[in-house]
């Protein structure tokens, strides 16, 4: 009842601030309603508080940035900044870094006005924010309408399409964190099969703290084989599950899927380059559009590219590579 309460009372607030009463001592001409901009809308709003104060100490002048323009921005509640805090281990916002306060919060702003309309109309799929990797690649974020609206499979919008004079806020539960590659993997269900594969509990390698890592090896370049991709495998193989493949094979194919100390965008492919993964090399071949080829010469699309994480690049596939038979 008091997270009802609260929601409540914020879009009451979301709704009364868009108007600033104009009046003319002079007539009794009526009032003239006039938007707030994002930064006076969330500035308006007890509950984005601390999204205020932090956007006042980030790097680079984000409240200026957010006061013109045309801006799409997921506003954390002061709930969902307590509990970042807390999971990252600060007592307050003044212990974060301001350079990584800032592309944190730039994770948070989509360029253009996207409403909730707009994102249910595709069900899924990857927008562009404003944040960077260290090249300077701005960051994807994936979107599901399954259940309500939801970010990286972290955050969910809890108050959708507050109208401001230079864009769209939709308030959010939760602080999305810059991404890595399992971010990815792990928040789209086309992928499964492969977060299946990749932390059966018999491989030696620790595939998902070794993805997830801003260290070195990273930055990664992952070719993810779709759900369908890796039911075809098994139906190649003549086998029933992932269970029916040795650890040493799976690793071994898990790991020609991952490129290492590289982040290969699909600009950076060219026709009959040769990349060495972590298993057996690949080829890649523009004939036919992009496609990898492996060392017994099976071919596999690439069918989506440039899924931005902020250790690596992820390109999709519609068939499983493997090493050397």
């Amino acid at each position: 009842m008091k997270n009802v309460l609260k929601l409540n009372k914020l879009l009451f607030l979301l709704t009364f601030s868009f108007f600033i009463v104009s009046c003319d001592n002079d007539d009794d001409t009526q009032p003239i309603p006039e938007e707030l901009t994002i930064v006076e809308t969330a500035a308006a709003t007890p509950e984005l508080s601390i999204l205020v104060d932090a956007l006042t100490v980030a790097d680079g002048d984000l409240l200026t940035t957010l006061s013109g323009g045309n801006f799409t921005v997921l506003a954390p509640t002061n709930d969902a900044f307590a509990a970042f805090l807390s999971a990252n281990g600060f007592a307050s916002l003044d212990e974060v870094p301001t350079d990584v306060l800032s592309n944190i919060l730039l994770n948070h702003v989509i360029t253009g006005s996207v409403m909730s309309t707009d994102l249910a109309s595709d069900g899924s799929g990857y927008t562009t924010t404003n944040a960077t990797n260290m090249d300077g690649d701005n960051l994807s974020l994936y979107f599901s309408t399954a259940s309500g609206v939801e970010f990286n499979g972290q955050s969910s919008v809890v108050l959708a399409d507050v109208s401001a004079s230079n864009g769209i806020v939709h308030v959010v539960d939760a602080v999305i964190g810059l991404p890595t590659v399992v971010t990815f993997a792990t928040s789209n269900p086309t992928f499964e099969t492969l977060v299946a594969a990749l932390t059966r509990e018999d491989l030696s390698q620790d595939f998902v703290s070794i993805l997830s890592t801003t260290d070195e090896p990273s930055p990664f370049t992952v070719f993810a084989p779709t759900n369908d991709a890796f039911a075809s495998l098994l139906s190649e193989l003549g086998v029933d599950s992932l269970g029916d493949i040795d650890a040493a094979t799976l690793e071994l194919t898990l790991g020609t899927h991952v490129v290492v100390e590289a982040n290969v965008r699909s600009g950076d492919l060219t026709n009959g380059m040769n990349i060495t993964t972590v298993g057996d090399a690949l080829t890649v071949s523009l004939d036919a559009g992009p496609q990898l080829i492996d060392l017994n010469d099976r071919i596999a699309n690439i069918i989506a590219v440039d899924v931005q994480a902020y250790n690596g690049v992820v390109h999709v596939i519609d068939k499983v590579v493997l090493p050397q038979l």
